[in-house]
């Protein structure tokens, strides 16, 4: 059989690449769904694949074949999908990501900056970004990643991800996660199965008794302003477990669970992971 030398890129055939096999198939990598700014996708590697890049960054796969990519707030409109297999065949698929129609508020007055941190604040804000950033380096295992996920709380949503204001042209930051209203002391439970990596010894400056849980394949919950954490760190939790009461500690205005998703460098929404 005779085999033309060139990459399949989203159901067209692109230029050739020398040395390389192709293969073509209408949807290669198996996604879960569409592409779109904030939304995290699973999906299967072609057959034998034996390295998946997304755009410049390697993406892990499992012994399965299932592997798991994701989408910043800001993701580029486009992004590419490449695998290679142990038959020298580079199989690409350009993805065309979705704008995440975000929340945007036209403020007409100035931004005000925050107040002055002190020297002090400074030094402590440091070290807590270095526990969060340990934190976030963690590759426990889990393959809570594999599940849909559930709310930590069902409560009313007070804030949504994504969510900015622009003021006289001046952006905000946007919001990060998704703010959960629920009474204060409500205990809230595991999204998904995960490993706790962090769960504060203390109140963090600004989150408060902060707990963040590893679903591996870098994927993790941040859950913020606790009253208390019912886990330490190394506890290997069940989704639906009680791991945490809703609190309003860090720099808040009343109690709610803030709850915070990232895949590696990428902040995506919470909602889109949990089944409507």
């Amino acid at each position: 059989m005779t085999i033309t030398r060139r990459t399949f890129v989203s159901g067209l055939m692109a230029l050739p690449l020398a040395g390389r096999a192709s293969a073509r198939e209408d949807n290669p990598f198996h996604l879960s769904g569409l592409p779109r700014q904030g939304v995290a996708l699973r999906g299967t590697v072609p057959h034998d694949t034996m390295l998946l890049m997304l755009d410049d960054l390697r993406i892990d796969f499992t012994h399965d074949g299932r592997f798991l990519i994701a989408f910043d707030r800001d993701a580029p409109v486009e992004a590419v999908l490449r695998a290679e297999t142990q038959q020298d065949i580079v199989v690409e698929q350009r993805l065309a990501v979705a704008s995440g129609n975000w929340q945007i508020e036209q403020v007409d007055a100035p931004l005000l900056g925050g107040a002055q941190s002190s020297e002090e604040f400074q030094k402590l804000r440091a070290g807590e970004l270095e526990q969060i950033a340990a934190a976030r380096a963690v590759r426990s295992g889990s393959e809570g990643w594999r599940q849909t996920f559930i709310w930590p709380v069902k409560a009313r949503i007070s804030g949504r991800f994504g969510a900015q204001r622009i003021y006289r042209g001046t952006p905000a930051a946007y919001h990060n996660g998704v703010d959960l209203a629920g009474g204060l002391g409500t205990t809230y439970v595991a999204p998904a199965d995960g490993v706790v990596v962090l769960a504060a010894a203390q109140p963090f400056t600004l989150e408060g008794n902060l707990l963040i849980l590893d679903h591996g394949e870098g994927l993790n919950s941040a859950l913020l302003h606790s009253r208390e954490l019912l886990v330490k760190p190394g506890d290997k939790v069940k989704q639906g477990q009680p791991i945490g009461r809703i609190g309003a500690t860090g720099r808040v205005s009343g109690p709610h669970l803030h709850w915070a998703v990232k895949w590696r460098d990428a902040r995506i929404d919470p909602m889109t992971l949990v089944e409507s």
